[in-house]
């Protein structure tokens, strides 16, 4: 068991990186950081735009490191939903891990890396999608039911082959 830092939460109800990077991001809420994110298992963060979509089930939930982030980049840069201090999550893929915020712990597998595509260089800056790859955080899926909340965390490999924290 590892202490960590939940950071940030983003919850986002539209889907504003479509189409092609140099047209910007569609228009929606400045700011859709959150102060707590209820989680359903299967299902993914209430509220967000992937939530119960089965098409995104496997990959309902992103997590990423900030230390994996160029200074001054956040969640609205990203489009993850949890922002973690002191695990390198892109170790974790193929572990269930669980975070507990204070709330309970809450279970989820880490299925595969999330991929920073050509929109982390207009979101981020120059250069971001390359200087992402192996730390764009990872998809996964929740397993279990809770709420996450920003400020100290402690984090546990469950079980899988994960290296981290």
């Amino acid at each position: 068991m590892s202490e960590v830092e939940v950071l940030q939460l983003l919850v986002s109800p539209a889907h504003r990186l479509a189409g092609r990077p140099a047209d910007g991001p569609a228009a929606g809420p400045s700011d859709e950081r959150v102060a707590r994110v209820e989680v359903r298992s299967g299902l993914g963060l209430v509220g967000d735009r992937y939530y119960a979509r089965p098409a995104h089930r496997n990959a309902a939930v992103t997590m990423m490191a900030v230390e994996g982030l160029p200074a001054g980049a956040d969640l609205r840069h990203t489009r993850r939903n949890i922002l973690l201090r002191g695990v390198d999550i892109d170790a974790c893929v193929g572990a269930t891990v669980s975070l507990d915020s204070g709330t309970g712990p809450v279970l989820f597998s880490v299925n595969r890396p999330a991929r920073p595509c050509a929109w982390m260089d207009v979101t981020v800056g120059p250069g971001a999608q390359r200087a992402l790859r192996g730390r764009g955080g990872v998809r996964c899926t929740p397993l279990s039911d809770g709420v996450i909340t920003p400020g100290p965390a402690t984090f546990r490999i469950v079980a899988g082959a994960a290296t981290a924290p």
